[in-house]
């Protein structure tokens, strides 16, 4: 498995055990090294680790912080669309994991 796989891997696991703290850390770790690329799929990574922010303010009790990133995840969400990438199957799968803990809260 690639190292960009595991982390992916990792992110889905983080966002299903609510370790979103980790969640941020395992997705930003494919980020960083690509964060001044203008590609689709690196604001698309970049919505995700928002989700997972906005999900760790929400834990520490801080809704209005949560909701102002938030709006990051949702401005780049749709992007899946766009985007060529071998990991768009893990992408979606990211997305539903998202949707369904936003719904739960």
């Amino acid at each position: 498995m690639s190292k960009n796989k595991r982390h992916i891997y990792n992110f889905i696991k983080n966002l299903q055990d609510e370790n979103f703290y980790d969640a941020h850390e395992d997705l930003e770790r494919i980020w960083f090294a690509r964060r001044f690329e203008e590609s689709d799929e690196v604001k698309l990574l970049k919505g995700f680790i928002n989700a997972s922010v906005s999900f760790e303010l929400l834990k520490k009790n801080r809704p209005e912080a949560s909701k102002k990133v938030w709006k990051t995840y949702l401005k780049y969400r749709d992007l899946i669309d766009s985007i060529e990438s071998k990991y768009t199957q893990q992408y979606r799968l990211i997305i539903e994991e998202i949707e369904k803990i936003k719904k739960n809260l």
